[in-house]
């Protein structure tokens, strides 16, 4: 993702801050290259992530690039889904309709 294509905040901190964003960028390029796992199933625990932090924001930039990678709403869902034994129903239904919200736009 260029910074053309960041959320508003994160767009801000790398044009203001440019040197914050390109070691944050690569500590992050650093951390999905740890181990051995790909990048499709990196991208899910990414977005799961995003829902157990209950960040709308990540919610919504996890789900535009994992479109992006060629992964499928259903998929996407299901992650939301995954989601309701550990963190209760609103929650997984709250993260469901953040997804939802890129996946089908009104």
């Amino acid at each position: 993702m260029d910074d053309q294509q960041l959320p508003s905040g994160a767009g801000d901190v790398a044009q203001h801050y440019p040197d914050v964003w390109k070691a944050y960028a690569a500590l992050g390029k650093a951390c999905a290259e740890a181990g051995p796992l790909d990048k499709r199933t990196i991208r899910l625990v990414k977005l799961a992530l995003a829902i157990g932090a209950r960040s709308e924001g990540a919610v919504h930039s996890h789900t535009r690039r994992a479109l992006s990678e060629s992964l499928s709403a259903e998929e996407l869902k299901q992650v939301a889904l995954l989601s309701i034994p550990t963190l209760g129903f609103q929650n997984a239904v709250a993260a469901l309709t953040w997804i939802e919200d890129i996946t089908e736009p009104e």
